[in-house]
């Protein structure tokens, strides 16, 4: 552990620019539900293992229309308790690293924890969307627009809904978050693309500048491997990856660094060793 978190400092020191791709494993630390299996799920969501219902069925677009008590209920609750949940010291590493050295951030992450621990969020770039953003269901031409005010009341015992549910301001049909969800085909982007249009450039820039990019990867997986695809082909030119995960560290040789633990312990150490 301690030649590895000498070796990821070293990567880390004098870099010209930073990105953090952050996956679920992020948000452990801060106290929010680990998804990972359904076991996982379920012992977040008790009421879940009575009716045989996984994460993977319950984040689908098609319950919003079939069954909206029952989608709203599980969003509804993600809702209220992403609001309530402080983000863990780790962010307070990150965001004083990028006082000072230019960094980003991309995340598949919807909880908006980077924007709650003082991240600009022109700065973050969330390929999977925002919990805390909505759109029409009906796609009736609406701009996104911010869940702010909106507050969702769930039955605990069920995990319901309770009416009345998030509407459309424009035509009152019902709402959705604008989160991508699986098989989603009717995902609105145009709050998302924005940002990941200017993490690109950005990202552009500093190779076209000849800059000295590290990457620092944390909690995310292999099972959806939008995050790790981002921080390798980020990294791939400098070979300065960090890549912070419990369950899978690895590293192909030359192309960075492993580290097999949680992300608050790990960037404690490590802004220890950088900044002593």
């Amino acid at each position: 552990m301690s030649e590895a978190l000498e070796g990821a400092a070293a990567l880390l020191h004098g870099a010209d620019a930073l990105l953090f791709c952050a996956g679920a494993g992020m948000g452990v630390d801060s106290g929010l539900p680990d998804f990972r299996g359904p076991e996982g799920f379920w012992r977040a969501y008790p009421p879940y293992r009575a009716l045989g219902l996984r994460f993977e069925e319950l984040a689908d677009p098609v319950h919003f229309a079939d069954d909206p008590t029952l989608a709203w209920g599980f969003y509804g609750h993600r809702l209220g308790l992403y609001r309530e949940i402080t983000p863990h010291a780790g962010f307070g590493v990150l965001l004083r690293w990028a006082a000072s050295t230019p960094a980003r951030v991309f995340t598949s992450n919807v909880d908006g924890q980077f924007q709650k621990a003082g991240f600009a969020p022109e700065h973050v770039a969330e390929v999977h969307g925002s919990i805390h953003h909505l759109q029409c269901l009906v796609a009736c031409g609406q701009p996104v627009w911010p869940a702010d005010g909106v507050s969702v009341s769930v039955d605990p015992d069920t995990m319901r809904a309770r009416e009345p549910l998030p509407s459309c301001p424009s035509c009152g049909a019902l709402a959705r978050p604008n989160i991508l969800m699986f098989g989603d085909r009717s995902w609105d982007p145009s709050y998302a693309e924005p940002h990941l249009d200017a993490l690109a450039a950005w990202l552009r820039s500093l190779r076209n500048d000849g800059a000295r990019l590290a990457v620092v990867e944390i909690g995310a997986g292999t099972g959806v491997p939008t995050v790790r695809r981002q921080a390798e082909l980020a990294s791939a030119a400098s070979g300065a990856l960090v890549r912070i995960n419990v369950r899978e560290p690895e590293v192909r040789h030359g192309r960075g660094v492993g580290i097999p633990a949680g992300a608050a312990e790990t960037l404690a150490a490590l802004a220890r060793a950088i900044e002593r």
